[in-house]
């Protein structure tokens, strides 16, 4: 279908037939509306949506849409990230379900203490739904990787597990599963760097100044009394409640923070698979048997044969699985406390039995977060959560 077929209305420009003007210092600039095959709207560095952001620059690009980075000119000019989504009904659907989890976020935490994504406005662009956010830094698996996979040290990765347990505590005590948690989802409030040089690796490493995190992407997130999708979070993060098709509720994000805190500490991901018995044989092996009654009561019988998983260790992922999963433990890096400690709250994380996995109030009384500096603990706001759902 051509570009422009769905719209009756000739367009003659990005403010719906007025000007638009490319800066204070250009003249003006009259442009067709215009979108891509897949959706995604078509704009320049220069361009103007809803007489009020002007594009400086891109953020990036996915399945639902683009980021791009903007000046708001009705807010004194401050910078916000723009997530511009396809003009497909789908994903303008799912934006507007995003948004309503948004609204109420923002309605129920007016100062901003549970340190979740902040959402400014939100507007109908020809049919292109779009959030304007606070701008924020890199995300913390785009950080990982520019740091060549090198771990997070310990310290940081204690501030950023706080952090992210009291956000999610927050949603959790307003009956709100994200359901979607990596830490492509967990992004820095700024992402300076300084560049250190590791002697033990012979290499340059950077480190990241300030480890204030925000919980973002709110596109999957589900209220307890909304219907639940069988299939929820991204596979390498995905719990075994939700692979055997069990159902799934608040639990789903503690597996997925377990993944996450994992990956911040080791550089890589604790179940690399991209298959669901594989994936279960990995955790197995990684944490120990499944729990007879999950096996018996799961419909995904196709897996096992009088209650064991059913593999063979002889095919070539047999071996990767046999060679490259080991029990939790013997990934610390460290036979310290501390480490012993982190390696303690993810185990009680990574429980098979959704009902026994450690709840994010309980986790923020670990002794892992002993550790924590008066400072780090004081920039996470406290206050009463309230229920948002209703």
């Amino acid at each position: 279908m051509p570009p422009h077929s769905r719209r009756s209305e000739p367009v003659v420009c990005r403010c719906g037939g007025r000007c638009v003007q490319r800066s204070q210092q250009s003249s003006k600039r009259s442009r067709s509306v215009e979108d891509d095959k897949e959706g995604h709207l078509v704009c320049r560095i220069g361009d103007w949506l809803h007489e009020r952001y002007e594009i400086v620059g891109s953020l990036g690009e996915g399945t639902f849409g683009k980021v791009v980075e903007c000046v708001d000119h009705a807010r004194g000019k401050s910078q916000v990230a723009l997530k511009i989504i396809k003009n497909v009904g789908k994903y303008r659907e799912a934006a507007r379900l995003e948004i309503n989890v948004l609204k109420k976020i923002k309605e129920k935490d007016k100062e901003n203490k549970f340190l979740c994504v902040l959402m400014s406005d939100w507007f109908n662009f020809h049919g292109h739904m779009c959030i304007a956010f606070e701008l924020l830094g890199k995300n913390t698996f785009e950080f990982l990787k520019e740091n060549n996979f090198q771990p997070y040290p310990l310290p940081q990765i204690r501030h950023m597990a706080y952090q992210l347990c009291h956000a999610l505590r927050f949603l959790h005590d307003n009956q709100l599963t994200h359901t979607d948690l990596k830490p492509e989802n967990i992004l820095f409030v700024n992402s300076d760097f300084d560049t250190l040089y590791n002697e033990k690796k012979s290499c340059e490493e950077k480190s990241i100044r300030n480890t204030s995190i925000r919980v973002a992407d709110f596109g999957s997130a589900t209220f307890d009394h909304e219907h639940h999708t069988t299939i929820v979070a991204t596979r390498h993060y995905r719990p075994p409640e939700v692979i055997l098709e069990l159902g799934w509720a608040q639990p789903c994000d503690v597996w997925s923070t377990g993944c996450i805190l994992f990956e911040y500490y080791r550089g890589f991901t604790l179940f690399q698979t991209h298959e669901n018995r594989e994936h279960l044989v990995m955790m197995e092996k990684i944490l120990g048997p499944i729990p007879s009654h999950m096996i018996h009561k799961t419909r995904k019988q196709k897996y096992f044969h009088n209650g064991n998983l059913v593999w063979d260790e002889n095919t070539s992922d047999g071996r990767y699985v046999q060679e490259n999963c080991k029990p939790l433990r013997t990934y610390m890096l460290h036979d310290s406390l501390e480490h012993a400690q982190l390696f303690d709250l993810m185990r009680r994380m990574l429980e098979f039995e959704p009902s026994q996995r450690i709840t994010f109030s309980e986790a923020l009384l670990h002794p892992f977060f002993t550790g924590l500096s008066a400072e780090e603990r004081m920039l996470c706001g406290r206050g009463a959560s309230r229920n948002l759902s209703r």
